[in-house]
């Protein structure tokens, strides 16, 4: 019983998301979402007691919480392991992704969400804050220790690469309004940047 709650927790939480993503969230409505459901308020009612809750639970379940896990590593990672571990969780968010029904998610749909979120909730941005510093020292940490192994150049600036590697997969441009999320393009950027400050053979 308790599973087929959650499932329905689940099916609403992704449906609002992908609402949120193509509509902004300003403009969906929980009838909306009943309607895109085929849904009672009463059952909608049931699981979220009004949008604002619904929203926080979105960001928190699809961006906040597995980012969250993507920063437990340990104090010998090298780089190439640090970008397996962030192919990981962009792997789950394009699985999540491959689950709307409307396929035209677009960058700036995405941006657009993180900005409405922040100014909603100020708390998910200090949270969201600190994942970024957590993730910043761990890039940091990881390029050390790769110098350190012999993996990558001595003479690179850890701090401005720690930052690069950072923001690769926070590259979603505002400006690229319906241009189609494009989650090859990670792997390309976070390996190409490696290929660049490894040890030369």
């Amino acid at each position: 019983m308790a599973n087929k709650k959650e499932d329905r927790k689940d099916e609403i939480a992704l449906k609002a998301l992908e609402l949120f993503l193509t509509q902004g969230y300003n403009n969906v409505s929980i009838s909306d979402l009943q309607n895109a459901l085929n849904m009672g308020r009463g059952t909608m009612y049931y699981y979220f007691k009004d949008k604002e809750e619904l929203f926080f639970y979105v960001m928190t379940e699809y961006f906040i919480t597995p980012k969250r896990r993507c920063m437990h590593q340990p104090d010998n990672i090298l780089v190439d392991e640090m970008i397996n571990e962030m192919l990981k969780y962009l792997q789950w968010l394009e699985n999540v992704a491959n689950r709307f029904d409307n396929k035209n998610v677009n960058t700036s749909g995405v941006v657009t969400l993180y900005y409405t979120a922040y100014l909603q909730f100020p708390h998910l941005y200090k949270l969201a804050y600190r994942i970024y510093e957590t993730e910043l020292e761990l890039w940091k940490r990881a390029l050390r220790n790769s110098i350190h192994a012999g993996q990558v150049r001595p003479d690179i600036d850890v701090d401005t690469i720690a930052s690069l590697f950072t923001h690769i997969k926070d590259g979603y441009d505002s400006g690229r309004a319906g241009v189609q999320m494009d989650f090859s393009m990670f792997p390309r950027n976070y390996f190409c940047l490696l290929d660049l400050i490894k040890t030369k053979k």
